[in-house]
């Protein structure tokens, strides 16, 4: 049983689950930050469930939200082996979800955002078999000179970044980009000119248009 937990949306359709969208969250905040994704997407995803675990522990910089790992030592190697220690606990939540709506990884897509974008590519290109596709937003491919020997399916991937990204650099979307590319990943890539950090209006757009070509939809 996982142990992570956190608020879910029935599909909107009022039927069985058809398509799993699992929302990653940022340090400091909970899965109630992503799920206010989920209505926007059900209009387009009436038969998908939606669920935000909130990260496997208490912010350690803050007195309020959940963190998958800390970043008090914002060092590659300290994000490395976060996502590896985290990664345990999220692969046994997705397992969990799947087995309870009768799904399989093709009906699955992950969305994170900063830190659990993070979570979301590190996991998400490393699962046996390949999810439906992978959204990471304004995040980092964590130990990307590993990806190569460490990759286990090619799900295909969206990244987004805002050039205005105060937290962290734009500069990982090319880097991300490049070494997906090279692993033989299908991958698509947009820097938002006008955008920090966080997730906006076109931004989800381009998490609709992408949704509708892994799982055979027109977008609206």
């Amino acid at each position: 049983m996982s142990r992570l937990s956190g608020p879910r949306v029935a599909p909107q359709s009022g039927g069985a689950a058809k398509q799993l969208v699992v929302l990653l969250h940022g340090v400091g905040a909970d899965g109630a930050d992503l799920i206010g994704l989920a209505p926007a997407l059900a209009r387009f995803l009436p038969h998908a469930a939606f669920v935000a675990p909130n990260g496997p522990d208490p912010c350690d910089m803050a007195p309020f939200g959940y963190q998958w790992f800390s970043i008090q030592d914002m060092q590659a190697s300290t994000r490395l082996n976060g996502v590896r220690q985290a990664a345990p606990a999220l692969d046994a939540f997705i397992d969990a979800e799947l087995a309870r709506l009768g799904l399989g990884e093709n009906r699955l897509v992950l969305i994170g955002f900063s830190q659990g974008a993070m979570m979301a590519l590190h996991v998400g290109l490393r699962r046996a078999k390949a999810l439906a596709g992978i959204v990471s937003h304004s995040g980092i491919l964590v130990g990307e000179r590993l990806l190569a020997g460490e990759l286990r399916s090619r799900p295909p991937v969206l990244l987004t970044h805002g050039a205005l990204d105060e937290v962290l650099p734009v500069q990982a979307l090319p880097v991300a980009e490049g070494t997906l590319r090279a692993a033989g990943v299908r991958v698509e890539a947009h820097v938002m000119p006008d955008l920090g950090h966080g997730i906006d209006e076109a931004t989800i757009r381009l998490d609709l248009r992408f949704l509708g070509e892994i799982f055979g939809i027109k977008a609206p």
